[in-house]
């Protein structure tokens, strides 16, 4: 009784206050944090939703699927995982069934699936505070980061240009002297 509490103390701090309504047959855009060495950047992938298991619990995950040069790319992204920044609903599709791995066998007009009307600014207005300010140091980080290479590039621009002038001038100056000398 006790450690259940405990339990469900920890996933309530790990849970994020709201997600997207993701269901099996949506086309999703999934805004993934990407750590490369000491850089970070938004990676987005867009495809189809073939499994969502878990939906009221914290490892409440989605299977994404989509065709990447002729093969078939699937990724599982856990819904509360803070990498995930954003998840967009694109298309809502009309399937009677949650698992969808027959969609990994069809490829071309039979991999369609019949689009469903749906209110796309309902789905997905989802206010995050903590990704949308963590998604704003991002961009703030970066800005900074530009800002500063080309405060950089403009020193480093500048001391090549001093020292061109610098050349110019002693080649002026030794090109006069033997003139000078020539006159008299």
């Amino acid at each position: 009784m006790i450690m259940s509490s405990v339990i469900a103390k920890i996933e309530a701090k790990y849970k994020k206050s709201q997600v997207v309504d993701v269901m099996p047959g949506d086309t999703v855009r999934v805004h993934q944090k990407i750590r490369e060495g000491n850089k970070e950047r938004v990676q987005i992938f867009e495809g189809l939703v073939i499994r969502a298991s878990r939906k009221k619990s914290h490892t409440s995950s989605i299977t994404v699927r989509r065709i990447a040069s002729g093969v078939g790319v699937e990724k599982i992204y856990l819904l509360h995982s803070p990498l995930i920044l954003k998840v967009e609903v694109t298309k809502r599709s009309k399937v009677r069934r949650n698992y969808l791995t027959y969609m990994r066998a069809r490829t071309g007009k039979s991999a369609r699936l019949s689009g469903v009307a749906f209110d796309r600014d309902a789905v997905n207005a989802i206010h995050d505070e903590q990704a949308e300010a963590e998604e704003e140091k991002l961009k703030e980080e970066t800005a900074k980061q530009a800002e500063a290479d080309a405060a950089k590039k403009a020193e480093e621009d500048a001391k090549l240009e001093a020292k061109a002038e610098a050349a110019i001038a002693k080649h002026q100056e030794a090109t006069d002297k033997p003139e000078a000398e020539k006159a008299k």
